[in-house]
């Protein structure tokens, strides 16, 4: 008989594990995850530790480091010699604007906004979609800026036209392993969309509910820049979970930052956050930091409207070329420093759309990463 077949069930076993598990700290665990209840599977056979987390938000990062952190505390503890990790997701469902019915197979939708443009707020949408499929979510991306479509541009995929399997819904564009769509894929790079708001806003609650979209975890939302019309019909009537203003450091910008919050607030829009962009500009030859559009802004906009600074990322040369070329930095450049950025942007966000959330009842398979 195998002598450690016995302990593979041992609560003794759970116990030693849990406790390491509790002393574990992350940015993004408001509780230990004991209290999450991550620990899902345990057993030592064979002098092998097999340990099985399940986590209700996408948690890649922050596994990776949990790993390096508590296997020699493991190790000794129960005496295996070799540790075998596994890390499931089963992504919670969380509660939407007004109690709202979700799109078919999304579980989570968040919008990405701005109050005015040129920000990079679709550049932030695009990395940070890339960054949650990289931290173990299913995501999907709608390019809602109907005047100014560059998500295509962005990922590469100009030229690609949507197909209908059925004559009545569109298939998304996949592109870097996203489930995308965007009015961009339906007009020419020299055509422009002259539509009033009320036709633009049907128009993107069309692409919304008429894209045959996959099982999501999460598809985000890059909105039109600004606070009018447009924005205020979708933030109503989109199965919103939760929304991000971009922003940079400039007052301007901050200013108008200040009334995005405010329309979501009187829309019950739950804010997850506001995105420092451009906080710092690095230079491409030597290196320098130099904050040209000034800082502490965005930590005095959090204060003020009590939500979390939930990232600052950099101004730099080679994030705009990836974009250009459409190859965005996370996939073209996935060990690079502005890559882990936006992976810890990513974690943020889904931790506080988890923690600062109700979680709904759903049925959700769970998979592995």
């Amino acid at each position: 008989m195998n002598p450690f077949a016995r302990q593979t069930t041992s609560e003794a076993l759970r116990e030693q594990i849990n406790r390491v598990l509790s002393a574990f700290k992350h940015p993004t665990l408001k509780c230990d995850l004991t209290v999450l209840k991550a620990l899902h599977h345990s057993a030592l056979l064979d002098g092998t530790l097999h340990i099985e987390l399940v986590m209700p938000f996408a948690w890649q990062s922050g596994f990776a480091e949990l790993q390096e952190s508590a296997s020699a505390e493991l190790l000794r503890l129960t005496g295996a010699t070799a540790i075998d990790w596994k890390l499931l997701h089963n992504i919670a469902t969380m509660k939407r604007v007004k109690d709202q019915a979700g799109v078919n197979g999304v579980r989570n939708l968040i919008a990405v906004s701005s109050g005015k443009g040129g920000v990079g707020k679709s550049s932030t949408a695009v990395n940070l979609a890339l960054a949650l499929a990289a931290e173990g979510g299913r995501v999907g991306l709608l390019d809602a800026d109907i005047y100014g479509p560059s998500i295509p541009t962005m990922l590469g995929t100009t030229h690609e036209r949507p197909t209908s399997p059925n004559g009545q819904h569109m298939a998304p564009i996949m592109a870097h392993g996203l489930a995308t769509n965007s009015i961009g894929y339906m007009v020419t790079e020299d055509n422009a969309m002259v539509w009033r708001g009320p036709m633009a806003s049907k128009a993107l609650l069309q692409l919304l509910t008429d894209t045959l979209w996959p099982e999501l975890d999460y598809l985000i939302l890059d909105m039109p820049p600004g606070t009018g019309d447009i924005q205020l019909t979708l933030a109503q009537n989109i199965p919103v979970t939760g929304a991000l203003v971009v922003t940079t450091p400039q007052d301007i910008a901050l200013a108008d930052a200040r009334k995005g919050i405010v329309m979501f607030a009187k829309v019950g829009v739950p804010v997850l956050g506001i995105v420092e962009n451009m906080s710092m500009h690095i230079c491409s030859h030597c290196g320098h930091l130099e904050a040209i559009f000034g800082s502490g802004g965005a930590e005095k906009l959090a204060e003020q409207y009590q939500c979390a600074l939930l990232g600052q990322l950099p101004l730099h040369i080679s994030l705009r070329e990836d974009l250009d070329r459409g190859e965005p930095t996370v996939v073209s450049r996935p060990e690079s420093e502005f890559t882990e950025i936006y992976r810890q942007l990513a974690g943020q966000v889904v931790a506080q759309l988890y923690w600062q959330g109700e979680v709904i009842p759903t049925e959700i398979a769970i998979k592995a990463v």
